[in-house]
């Protein structure tokens, strides 16, 4: 019989457990009866689920891989740089519940237009076509965030979280960035830029923890941390 387990640690966060006795991630779908990436959808005592995908979800795969902690929970408000077509963004959705809020920044008007379909079935997520690396473009739009979760592949990762949480994210909120190395230099190893890049990121955040996200992500770690109150 199909099961499901609170996540030990996180909140809207659960494993289903199937006869075999293995387990896959999900989280309570905020829109039953709609897929956003073609997961596959289990109701159980009459509550739907997404299956949460670790190979296609960068925060999927930091909390299968134990990162320490996720800061997005019901009611938070979030800005989410780097939307994409909303495969992590739904779940994120998911979590925040309807008293949350997420803002979904996308530069790209072709995953934009899949974005926007996700979108108009939770009323919880902002679509905006805009640039990260402008963030007066879109100031007028978001007010002051409890999480800023970035997954932008460009060479100026951290730079782009640093002008992001300046503008928007409050005093004592959290950042999660999925960081990917090759973004930053194809010529270094991928440990090595994870290190220049953390002692970057030390300069304006605590960091509360670090974690490869291989075998799920190739070159990728997702950075958790906190701004100083």
């Amino acid at each position: 019989m199909t099961k499901i387990i609170e996540h030990e640690r996180f909140a809207g966060v659960y494993w289903v457990e199937f006869n075999d006795g293995t387990q896959k991630l999900s989280t309570v779908n905020s829109a039953p009866g709609t897929q956003v990436y073609g997961e596959k959808l289990i109701e159980i005592e009459s509550v739907e689920y997404r299956l949460w995908d670790p190979y296609r979800s960068k925060l999927a795969a930091a909390i299968v891989r134990g990162v320490k902690d996720v800061p997005i929970a019901s009611g938070s408000k979030v800005l989410y740089l780097g939307a994409a077509s909303g495969t992590t963004v739904s779940h994120v959705s998911d979590l925040i519940g309807p008293e949350g809020m997420v803002y979904c920044v996308e530069i790209s008007s072709r995953p934009m237009r899949d974005l926007l379909l996700v979108c108009n079935s939770r009323p919880n997520m902002v679509p905006m076509l805009a640039d990260a690396t402008k963030p007066s473009s879109y100031c007028s739009l978001v007010g002051k965030v409890d999480v800023i979760y970035q997954d932008v592949a460009q060479p100026e990762q951290s730079e782009i979280l640093f002008a992001n949480a300046k503008a928007f994210l409050r005093e004592g909120g959290y950042a999660m960035l999925a960081l990917k190395a090759r973004s930053i230099d194809v010529t270094k190893e991928p440990r090595e830029i994870f290190r220049d890049e953390m002692e970057k990121l030390e300069r304006e955040f605590e960091i509360l923890d670090a974690k490869v996200l291989e075998p799920y992500e190739k070159d990728h770690a997702m950075f958790l941390m906190r701004k100083g109150e």
